[in-house]
Order: C-alpha cells, then sequence, then structure tokens
C-alpha cells in the first residue's frame, strides 16, 4: 500500500509538472508530439489533442517531447512554423520555466489544503530539560505550557523558540502548570547545538525540548492564504539552501538521498495520516521545481540558460559545445541518481 501511494504520489507530481511544459507549449503554438509520464519501454498511451499520451515502464519521471526539441541529441531541429526550434528565446524560455512553475503552484495548493484542514503545529508544553540548563536552574518543569513571554503570547513552540533566539537579556514566563499560573525569569545562554543540516551551530537556548503536544490551527482566508505562501517559499529557500551546501561541501555528500529514500519517506507519511501526505507532497514538488532550475543541462535550467546567452548575445551555443554541455549534464543527472541510490542502501544495510 505505502510503495502504491509513493508511485502516485511521484507520478501526480511529474504529471504536473510536465503539464506545466505542455501546456505553455500549446499557448506558444509549439506542437507536442509525446507528453509521458515516465523512461523506457511504453506501457500504455493513446492519441488526443494532436499528441500521443503515454505511460512508460519507469516511474521515475517524465518529459514532453516538442516538435523539434530533442535532449538526446541537440543537433536535431526542425524549423517549421509550429517547432519549438523558431521560437524566439523568451518563449522559449517560458515554456521551459513552465514545468519548475506548476510544482511551485500545486504546493502552494496542497498546503492551501493543508491550511483548511487545520495544520497540526507543536504546542508550547515543555517535555525534556536539561539538567544545569537555564530552564532548569530557573524552574521550569516537564508538562509546564507557556503562555506569554515578555507579555508576548505564545501558541505554537516555533514562537516560543525564536524569542528565545533573539533574546536580549532575561525573559519573563507565562507558565501554565497544573492549573496555576507561575512568573518565571529565564536567562538564555549560547550554546552549540546542531540544525537540520547536521552542522554545528551556536544560538540562544535555554535546554528545553517539546513534549511532542500538537493542536489543530484555525485560519481565515487571509490566514491560510498567508499560510500556504509562506510554506511553499518557507520550503523552496530550505531547499535551495540545501543544494548549495552540498554543493559546497558543507554538508557531506552521504546525505543525499534518491528514490528509496522518498518511497520510505512516504511511507512513513501515510501511516502518519493523509495530511502528512499531501505536507510530504508539497515538499517533493518544491524540490522537483527547485531541482528542475539547477543549470545543467538536459534540465530545465540548463535550457534556459542557453536560451538567456541567445537572448543576451544574439546568437545560439555553439552546436558543437551544446553537445558536450548535454553530455555532460547526462553524466551529472546519472551520477547524481547513482549517489543517491548507493546511499540508499547503505542506509538500508547500515
Amino acid at each position: 500500500m505505502s510503495f502504491l501511494v509513493s508511485l502516485l504520489v511521484l507520478s501526480a507530481l511529474i504529471f504536473f509538472h510536465e503539464l506545466g511544459h505542455y501546456m505553455a507549449a500549446r499557448r506558444m503554438g509549439v506542437k507536442v508530439e509525446v507528453f509521458s509520464i515516465g523512461f523506457g519501454k511504453k506501457v500504455a498511451s493513446f492519441h488526443k489533442w494532436g499528441n500521443e499520451w503515454r505511460l512508460a515502464l519507469i516511474p521515475l519521471g517524465g518529459y514532453v517531447k516538442m516538435k523539434g526539441q530533442d535532449d538526446s541529441d541537440p543537433t536535431k531541429k526542425s524549423y517549421d512554423s509550429d517547432s519549438y526550434n523558431v521560437k524566439t528565446p523568451l518563449q522559449k524560455m517560458f515554456i521551459l520555466f513552465a514545468g519548475p512553475l506548476a510544482n511551485f503552484v500545486l504546493a502552494f495548493f496542497l498546503y492551501f489544503i493543508i491550511a483548511l484542514g487545520g495544520p497540526n503545529i507543536l504546542s508550547p508544553v515543555i517535555g525534556q530539560i536539561v539538567k544545569d540548563s537555564p530552564a532548569f536552574t530557573a524552574g521550569l518543569e516537564t508538562n509546564d505550557t507557556i503562555r506569554s513571554i515578555n507579555g508576548t503570547a505564545i501558541t505554537k513552540w516555533e514562537e516560543m523558540a525564536e524569542i528565545i533566539e533573539h533574546a536580549d537579556g532575561t525573559l519573563n514566563f507565562e507558565v501554565e502548570r497544573a492549573g496555576y499560573i507561575h512568573f518565571i525569569a529565564v536567562a538564555p545562554k549560547i550554546t552549540q547545538t546542531t540544525n537540520m543540516f547536521n552542522e554545528v551551530i551556536e544560538k540562544k537556548m535555554i535546554g528545553i525540548g517539546s513534549a511532542g503536544v500538537t493542536h489543530k490551527l484555525s485560519l481565515g482566508l487571509e490566514e491560510t492564504l498567508s499560510y500556504a505562501t509562506n510554506q511553499t517559499i518557507h520550503a523552496s529557500t530550505l531547499i535551495f539552501t540545501g543544494l548549495k551546501k552540498l554543493l559546497f561541501g558543507e554538508v557531506p555528500a552521504n546525505e543525499l538521498g534518491g528514490v528509496i529514500s522518498i518511497v520510505k519517506l512516504t511511507s512513513d507519511a501515510t501511516d502518519a495520516g493523509w495530511m502528512s501526505v499531501l505536507f510530504f507532497a508539497a515538499l517533493i514538488s518544491v524540490n522537483l521545481g527547485v531541482l528542475n532550475l539547477l543549470p545543467i543541462p538536459a534540465l530545465d535550467g540548463g535550457h534556459i540558460m542557453f536560451n538567456l546567452y541567445e537572448f543576451l548575445f544574439r546568437r545560439e551555443v555553439n552546436e558543437e559545445i551544446m553537445v558536450k554541455l548535454t553530455i555532460a549534464g547526462w553524466v551529472i543527472l546519472i551520477g547524481l541518481m547513482g549517489l543517491g541510490l548507493y546511499n540508499d542502501i547503505n542506509r538500508l544495510i547500515g
């Protein structure tokens, strides 16, 4: 069941990405020859609206084959009026960017649905307290609920964490404990910890962990739109930052995951409920959008780079150079996929 859900999620995200390219190409008057979900041997297909709709054996990607465009051989071109090659660089960039844009729009829509259903968030209830930490010394206790800090109402754990991190001096906590209200002064101190990228960082902390208590957010329409927008931007920023750290060696290469990791995480999300599946699908959708914008030939970002060059210098990229860069792009992609799979297998057997 979990594997089937993973397959459906991946296929849906790929479909929307390629649908973005498809709709933009049709809008620009480019003939689409094939719309395929998956690679390899054709499993099923039908013809509609002047093109072939195809389901292929390996559901780990997809593509829209436009007239005059062939990633496997960039020298194959057509100069008919409905060909991709006769369009202006700006028109081609619009078609190329439409795929990643579709992923960002889909992520926004999924976050919007999550917000309508009431997302589960961590409540400001204290779980673990580190011995001899500022919280321990001040007298905070497990199961204390933080109601306010310096007069600012606290309803979410992340609100409390942000205030602590940016604190300037002692903080006055309003705490609910066993039905009674207590006021406790706590002085955060700079402490070494690790972030989500497993980097050692220093930030102000008081030495507490969450009790894992959650509650549903009830949001109005404006707040729902704001939640969906902020989550989409946050996910995009997070993925861009992770990629930058990976490329510059700030995060070890063994942190890279592949399709097995995606299947496992989707399985875990399925076990946690459909709201978690939607949240994970939104994150993967943003991931697809960001990855496809990387300036690697064979990806949308690489083609955008070629067309940007043509737009700026009023000439196409040298054909020989384009072929070599495209081959290099495929080598990089296959290498990254292989590394992700290798890391996944190591995690399974480790």
